[in-house]
Formats: structure tokens, C-alpha cells, sequence
């Protein structure tokens, strides 16, 4: 079983969920009885110890728009390398799907759907490739006992069980209407590929979208009573659904009788040290983190005495609690990067809205501060993106030095193209999820030092003056300090 975190005497908590994502607190009612018996409840990652969010990204100009996010888990190999397989064939079969598709782009999330004896990790997908976006969900699960990774089919015992479930999910949509084609409903691996447990044990399967039914009807899932489920269910599967049911009884949480008091907002505890009015200045921010290199990065940076800000992004920063808070104790400044890396500026505003507050509420709760800075994924923002930006109390920072390090394996190359543009009061554009990245910073450190720079947080460059919510930065350079938008 792996480790889990304590937390005020609870081992696991789950967050509320509509089903299809993370809602943004704590159950409200007794999940034991819930209101949609579809419903999954999700287990917090940043209280599994031994857990590394993961991401995989494009290195070149057609899968630049792809993040393809999963955990990794300690000693679980199997499960790893299943996860990272099925990246590596999401990215390959973008690649192939995408040529001559402007704007095309593939967001991977996930979450976990069981953290006991049995690891459930369910994937969902979103994809646009064409004017619309569909969305695909993929559970894998692990047995810690037998160490193996397993589809969500093999959580049935056998193809007589696989059999019974699809005839009670055809049965179970009956009453959704002639729209939704029952027939499609045929027991295989690929259609059967996401099944997981709600709070009570009833066996949900969730279908992609317009799989078996149009894409406006969006996720369509059916849950099969616990009672009828158990007798279909392999030794694996009936030892999944008594820890969810398990954990399930453990998550209900009163609603609270007044609300709680908004979080601080997050300033560097070294703020105010330096007057870049009359210092050379220059910022250095990181994006799409917190990845694997970032707890290096951070060593060069407090060996160098420097600063900098971090735009996390939420999915890769679930699972990093500990990163956060160092950053934070060692005067870096969080900034919101959004959850998924969608591009906000193709989203409503409430999706837009909903990808901020997701994030912050990863870095309140790991921090207890809230971000006050934003960077939109690819740097796309439009009036939008402001308007939603101005609301949440977020100014939007973009940057006028960008080495394009996230298409270059080359630390030499990038440090160069970093040292040869930068100026007093630069903006500097870095992902901190680039080994080579990480590799050139001790460099860049030590060759803008040389010429008398101080690293400073992006506010620090706009001094007393401040920075307003919803507008752009692109420079702390006198006089274009503050950025219209284009």
C-alpha cells in the first residue's frame, strides 16, 4: 500500500467532484449517499507520499500545443511504465493526426480514483483538431500485491463478467433516450477502457465522448448497484472497491457556518530589498512547473543568491506541496499558469475563470497564499482573459526575452541567446520543466551576475507603483512598463 500523508487524523481525503474534474473544496455532503451515483470521488495527490506528477510536451512547432500530464509513483513499475506508454502513444498519435490542423492541441489530465491496497489512475483526455473539442477517459489501475498494471477490464472476472456488466449498462441506459445508441455498447477492451468506483461501491463505467452517443451530450456514464457489481469482480477489482468504500466513509465534511477568510496574497518575503530604479534588474520566470528538475533549480538559485517566479502549472503542482512551500520560504514568488495549459483565449470565461481558481487553490492550500500574477498558456490573452484576470485580482505577465528553450536540448545555446537579450528590467520566459533549461541556469546566473544584475520577482521591477489586475506586462523597462494588448 503506499504511504499517506496524515492530515488532522484523516489518511485520505477526497476532494468533491462533479464527475469530471476537481470541485473547489471538500465534499458538502455524505458521499455514502450520492445525489448522482456516477459521481467519483477523487483522492487528494498531495497527501500520497512517493508521488511525482509528470509531463509530456512537444519539442518541436506541431506538438507545442500538447501537455500530456500522469503521475509517477514510487515503486510501482509497472504502473509506470503503463503510464508513460500510453503518453508516449497519445503524443505519436497526435503527431500523425495534427498535420496541416491550425491551432490543434491535446490536453492530458488526471486524477486518482483509488489509493489503497489497489491504485486506480483515471486519465481524461481533451482534444480539438478540428472547429470542435472532444474528450476521451482512460482508468488504469495497479495491484500493489501482485505488482501488476491492469486495464479497467481486469478489474471483471472474465468474459462472462464483462458480458453481464455490458448488458446492465445497456439496461441502464434505456432511459436515456433514442440518441444514445445502446447497441454500440459491446463488452471488449477499448470500449470498457474507464471503469473506476463511486463512495459506495456501485461499479461506474464512464464512455468518451460521442462514442456511443452525439458529442453534446458530453460524458456519459452508467453505474452498476454494488450489490451486483461485487459477484462480476476479479480479486482485484472486489479488494478496489472495498477501499473506496472504505475511504468513502471517511470524507464527508460538514459545510462550515461562516466562510472562510480569503487567503493573503503571495508577495516574496525578500520583496522591498532591492530598489530597481536603481538597480540593473532583470526577472527570471519559470513556467509548467513544478517538473522533475525544479528542486535543482532551486538549489542554483539560492546558491547564487537569486530569485525568481515560478508560474505553476496546477495538474503538474497537485502533487508538489513540498516544492511550493520551498519556493516560497526561499523568497521565489508563485504565479498562476493555469490547471490544464489549455489556451484560455479559445475558452468561455467561465472555463477561464475555473482554470485560475483550480490553481490557486493548489497553492493556497500547500502555501496559505494566494497568487496575485498569471501567465496564459503560450502567452495567448485576449479581452477575455483580462476580464476574468481583472475579476480574480491577477495581473498578467507575459516577457520580452524568450530563448524558445522548450524546442532546444542545447543548455550552452539557450544560456547564450538568455545572456545576449537580456537588459535592465527584462522579463525572461523559462520552463523549469526543460532538463536542459535547468542545466543552463547556473550559467545564466553567473554571466548576468558578472554584469552587475540583481534577480528579482516580476513586481519587484515595477516598484512602489505597483501592478493592476487584468493588465498585461511584458517589461519592466521605462516607459512601456505596462503592456496594451495586441
Amino acid at each position: 500500500m503506499f504511504k499517506v500523508r496524515s492530515l488532522g487524523g484523516i489518511a485520505l481525503l477526497a476532494l468533491a467532484t462533479s464527475g469530471c474534474g476537481l470541485a473547489a473544496a471538500a465534499p458538502q455532503q455524505d458521499t455514502r449517499l450520492p445525489a448522482d451515483p456516477t459521481r467519483i470521488e477523487f483522492v487528494d495527490p498531495a497527501n500520497i507520499s512517493g508521488l511525482a506528477p509528470r509531463t509530456l510536451s512537444g519539442g518541436d512547432d506541431l506538438t507545442r500545443r500538447v501537455r500530456i500530464n500522469y503521475p509517477e509513483l514510487s515503486g510501482a513499475t509497472a504502473l509506470n511504465k503503463k503510464l508513460r506508454g500510453d503518453a508516449e502513444r497519445r503524443l505519436r498519435a497526435f503527431r500523425e493526426n495534427a498535420r496541416g490542423v491550425p491551432g490543434a492541441e491535446l490536453n492530458v489530465d488526471w486524477e486518482l480514483v483509488a489509493a489503497g491496497d489497489v491504485v486506480g489512475v483515471r486519465l481524461r483526455a481533451g482534444r480539438s483538431l478540428t472547429a470542435g473539442r472532444d474528450h476521451a477517459t482512460t482508468t488504469f489501475w495497479y495491484d500493489t500485491s501482485t505488482r501488476r498494471a491492469l486495464d479497467s477490464i481486469d478489474l471483471l472476472n472474465g468474459d462472462g463478467a464483462l458480458d453481464e456488466v455490458a448488458r446492465l449498462v445497456r439496461a441502464g441506459l434505456e432511459n436515456r433516450g433514442p440518441v444514445v445508441d445502446r447497441e454500440q455498447v459491446m463488452p471488449g477492451r477499448a470500449r470498457f477502457d474507464s471503469m473506476a468506483f463511486n463512495a459506495s461501491g456501485d461499479l461506474v463505467v464512464e464512455f468518451d465522448d460521442c462514442e456511443i452517443a452525439p458529442c453534446s451530450l458530453g460524458r456519459l456514464a452508467v453505474a452498476i448497484p454494488a450489490d451486483q457489481a461485487s459477484p462480476l469482480l476479479s480479486e482485484t477489482g472486489r479488494r478496489a472497491q472495498r477501499d473506496v468504500r472504505r475511504h468513502g466513509q471517511r470524507v464527508a465534511v460538514k459545510r462550515p457556518e461562516t466562510a472562510p477568510s480569503p487567503a493573503p496574497a503571495a508577495i516574496s518575503n525578500r520583496a522591498g530589498t532591492v530598489d530597481c530604479a536603481k538597480t540593473k534588474c532583470v526577472a527570471l520566470t519559470f513556467e509548467d512547473g513544478p517538473g522533475p528538475e525544479t528542486g535543482k533549480l532551486l538549489d542554483a538559485l539560492r546558491e547564487a543568491d537569486a530569485r525568481a517566479t515560478f508560474f505553476v502549472m496546477g495538474s503538474s503542482a497537485v502533487g508538489e506541496p513540498e516544492l511550493l512551500r520551498r519556493m516560497a520560504a526561499e523568497g521565489h514568488l508563485i504565479g498562476n499558469h493555469s490547471y490544464q495549459h489549455r489556451d484560455l483565449a479559445r475558452l468561455p470565461s467561465s472555463k477561464i475563470a475555473h482554470a485560475f481558481t483550480r490553481t490557486e487553490e493548489v497553492v493556497v492550500a500547500a502555501t496559505g497564499a494566494r497568487p496575485t500574477l498569471a501567465r496564459a498558456p503560450y502567452g495567448s490573452v485576449s479581452t477575455e482573459v483580462r476580464n476574468v484576470a481583472r475579476a480574480q485580482g491577477l495581473a498578467l505577465v507575459d516577457s520580452d526575452v524568450d530563448p524558445a528553450d522548450w524546442r532546444d536540448r542545447d543548455s550552452a545555446a539557450i544560456a547564450d541567446r538568455v545572456v545576449e537579450r537580456a537588459h535592465p528590467g527584462a522579463i525572461v520566459r523559462l520552463h523549469d520543466t526543460q532538463r536542459a533549461t535547468v542545466a543552463a541556469v547556473p550559467d545564466i546566473l553567473e554571466r548576468l551576475a558578472g554584469k552587475g544584475y540583481t534577480f528579482v520577482t516580476v513586481p519587484e521591477l515595477y516598484g512602489s507603483g505597483g501592478m493592476k489586475a487584468g493588465d498585461l506586462y511584458k517589461s519592466g523597462s521605462a516607459p512601456a512598463r505596462k503592456q496594451p494588448l495586441t
